[in-house]
């Protein structure tokens, strides 16, 4: 928080509404630098640790592995190519989010690629082939009426 006011209970408030850091006026610009770095320098320790610890996405029966980048449906390996579990990781790591075609081809293809949107359902269609129990009744990947795609939230 960067704010005039200055009492310690100001501050303490501050602190335990949420803010990370709190910085009274006036200050120098130096420090402000000082501060933000610190906290930069403390949230990329904290991603890193958490990246470390999250090895594995587990959803339902599905299990990927981060290190490895394979994918298991119970005990059964799933081979994939690497559109498919490229699709399948952004799937299971953002479960409920729903993406249209198009930000799905820019976050898998990147958004030099030329080709239709309907590469995407092409793609989709083949994982639900390789994951789905049943093609007609989908449980892990969902058609969002109207948007795109989206990953079941409910396992």
């Amino acid at each position: 928080m960067l704010t005039a006011k200055s009492e310690e209970q100001d501050k303490i408030a501050g602190l335990e509404m949420g803010a990370d850091d709190y910085l009274s006026k006036p200050f120098s610009p130096g420090e402000l630098v000082a501060r933000v770095k610190s906290i930069l320098r403390r949230t990329q320790r904290e991603s890193l640790q958490m990246e470390k610890q999250l090895k594995r996405i587990e959803r339902g029966s599905l299990c990927i592995d981060l290190e490895l980048k394979t994918v298991k449906k119970g005990a059964k390996r799933v081979e994939l190519t690497v559109k498919e579990y490229e699709l399948l990781q952004l799937f299971m790591q953002n479960p409920g989010r729903s993406y249209t075609r198009q930000e799905i081809l820019d976050e898998i293809w990147g958004e030099q690629f030329e080709g239709l949107e309907h590469t995407v359902n092409a793609h989709i269609n083949r994982l639900r082939a390789k994951i789905e129990d049943d093609l007609a009744h989908p449980s892990f990947i969902l058609t969002a009426w109207g948007i795109g795609y989206k990953f079941n939230d409910g396992l």
